[in-house]
């Protein structure tokens, strides 16, 4: 064998693999990471800790293990089942009227063109900037108030009888003030992405004869399939954490009517000062929040897949 023969049976040596923990990237950013992580997990921990003792702040020396206790007895308050049905009714009644009126809002705008459209896109999402609280005070004195609100001076003008909104149909007005909020911020994604459609797809439509309802039908609502479920998943993630517009509005009343998860957490901590079960409430709503957010995620996965 000669010496050429011998260098080609020759195995060239593997590089040795720097370690990752030697990259000096790794140096600059475990500070925030280290940071982040311990801004996550005292609050967590604090909570898991006060959910299985009997926690009271009227009586902060007795602090007893109490296990799953807490647990129950927040399951089986009287006022679980109605805040939950009203936490699902919410979410899903701004969801529903958010992505509706989103896309018909967001189409009007991109297929018609007029004078000041500019302005008129920035008062449709100038309420997103809104401070949830102002706007709630804002509905509640100057619109729903059944002596010198708007409505009442509708109501007055055709001769009827003003409502009192917010003690009527507590959960309703709650409904609009926060669809009020977030609708802007449906129409500025979907106005966004339908900026984005091509105009050559719409004129090629337009030239095979379709009409403005098949073309917003067969090309313009498959192009926001991917916005609509982004929409969706962040507005469902803070939607179920509602609190300054009920707060600031009926305060969880009339009884239960406008009452949703996070008002009770809240009932239970700072007006009732059981610590203990309001911590076991917030350990209920973190699950089940993860639990819509790991549906919608692959929801919108499994949308993306089949649109890719």
């Amino acid at each position: 064998m000669n010496i050429s023969t011998a260098k080609l049976h020759v195995q060239p040596q593997a590089a040795p693999r720097k370690s990752r923990l030697a990259n000096p990237g790794w140096f600059l950013v475990s500070p925030s990471v280290a940071l982040l992580l311990l801004w996550m997990i005292v609050p967590l921990g604090m909570t898991l800790y006060f959910s299985v003792i009997r926690y009271n702040l009227l009586y902060p020396g007795e602090n007893q293990f109490v296990g799953l206790e807490n647990f129950s007895y927040f399951l089986s308050d009287s006022g679980f089942v109605p805040g939950a049905t009203n936490t699902l009714l919410l979410v899903g009644s701004v969801l529903l009227i958010s992505v509706v009126f989103g896309v018909l809002i967001s189409a009007l705008l991109e297929a018609s063109e007029f004078l000041g459209r500019g302005i008129v896109r920035v008062l449709l999402i100038s309420p997103f900037f809104i401070m949830p609280t102002v706007g709630a005070l804002i509905w509640k004195n100057l619109i729903f108030h059944p002596v010198s609100g708007i409505l009442a001076a509708l109501w007055k003008l055709f001769g009827a009888q003003p409502v009192d909104w917010l003690a009527h149909y507590p959960l309703l007005s709650i409904i609009v003030i926060v669809s009020w909020q977030w609708l802007p911020f449906a129409i500025l994604i979907l106005m966004t992405a339908m900026q984005s459609l091509d105009q050559e797809q719409k004129d090629a439509a337009r030239l095979d004869g379709a009409g403005p309802i098949a073309i917003f039908w067969h090309l313009t609502l498959p192009h926001l399939a991917r916005p609509i479920a982004v929409v969706v998943m962040i507005e469902t993630i803070f939607l179920l954490s509602v609190f300054a517009e009920i707060f600031t509005t009926t305060n969880g009343g009339p009884g239960y009517a406008s009452t949703n998860l996070a008002y009770l957490i809240y009932n239970q901590a700072l007006v009732q000062f059981d610590v203990g079960m309001a911590s076991a409430g917030g350990l209920i709503a973190v699950v089940i929040a993860n639990i819509a957010a790991i549906i919608l995620v692959r929801m919108i996965g499994k949308n993306l897949t089949d649109q890719s």
